[in-house]
């Protein structure tokens, strides 16, 4: 029987965000995928088709540009196309002293890992309801949970994240959209952040995980209906200590952590090809 309804995955072209449209590919859902105009976004679009046999939409957009979450919205709206899904995983990372970034990158990351998954959540949340059960996952991170240097604005965005989500969950909780929120720890999304992963002590090393594993758990969770959903042993380990172990010996154990990683500056991001892909650091990354 053919799949009337259509999952939304934002920042879908490289990284974590195409490990999640080839996982929800593999579930025979057909495909709306959002990302930065370029060819790897239409590459991916074209092999999901070719090779899973589902419909998948390519959307070039910059999410960073508050009218486009609306542009993206009206879209598919004429299309006439059911979201009974929405993935909001576009988000951009960082790991840099304050004093030394830059506020208009700064604001580029709060405009893209807050106000555009909070637009385009109320954007189609009457959509979601008309096409119900539905189902909203939002892309938060482990760093959500710790308080680090070097992660400032990044832990602040994602804090906002997993607010908004278990928020937004418990107001729609006598509707059918079930709201979750993954929070995965470091992952090796492309070679800079594989480079600074690789730079962590023994424990961290041993926390990071490649996106393919990841996007496995978070569908089966958001499927579930799971609140939050904490991928891996070892970031679960994390939360457990960060639960029993004295605030003083947790910032200790951060900060030597922190110190210990050479800072992503802004040129170096700006400069990347996944820059508008979600880089979701744990406690030490």
């Amino acid at each position: 029987m053919h799949n009337p309804y259509y999952t939304l995955i934002t920042g879908a072209s490289e990284g974590f965000g195409k490990a999640l449209a080839l996982e929800c590919a593999t579930r025979k859902m057909n495909l709306i995928l959002v990302a930065l105009p370029g060819p790897e976004l239409i590459n991916l679009a074209d092999f999901i088709k070719r090779n899973y046999f589902v419909d998948a939409i390519a959307i070039e957009k910059d999410l960073a540009c508050e009218k486009n979450c609306w542009e993206i919205f009206d879209e598919i709206d004429k299309m006439k196309v059911r979201v009974n899904m929405l993935i909001n995983n576009a988000g951009l990372g960082s790991t840099m002293l304050f004093s030394e970034g830059n506020i208009a990158f700064f604001q580029k990351q709060i405009r893209l890992n807050i106000i555009a998954t909070t637009s385009l959540t109320h954007h189609f949340l009457n959509h979601l309801q008309a096409n119900a059960p539905s189902y909203i996952l939002n892309v938060g991170s482990l760093s959500s949970y710790f308080y680090m240097p070097k992660k400032q604005v990044y832990g602040a965005t994602k804090s906002f994240i997993y607010c908004f989500s278990k928020s937004l969950r418990q107001e729609l909780n006598h509707s059918k959209i079930s709201v979750s929120v993954v929070c995965p720890g470091s992952m090796n999304t492309n070679i800079s952040v594989i480079q600074l992963n690789n730079s962590t002590g023994w424990l961290a090393r041993n926390a990071v995980l490649n996106p393919e594993q990841v996007a496995p758990i978070a569908i089966e969770g958001l499927l579930k209906q799971k609140e939050v959903i904490i991928p891996g042993f070892v970031n679960k380990l994390f939360l457990f200590m960060n639960r029993i172990l004295p605030s003083a010996i947790k910032k200790m154990m951060i900060c030597r952590q922190m110190n210990s990683l050479k800072p992503v500056t802004t040129a170096e991001l700006n400069q990347s090809p996944l820059r508008l892909t979600t880089i979701s650091p744990s406690i030490t990354a």
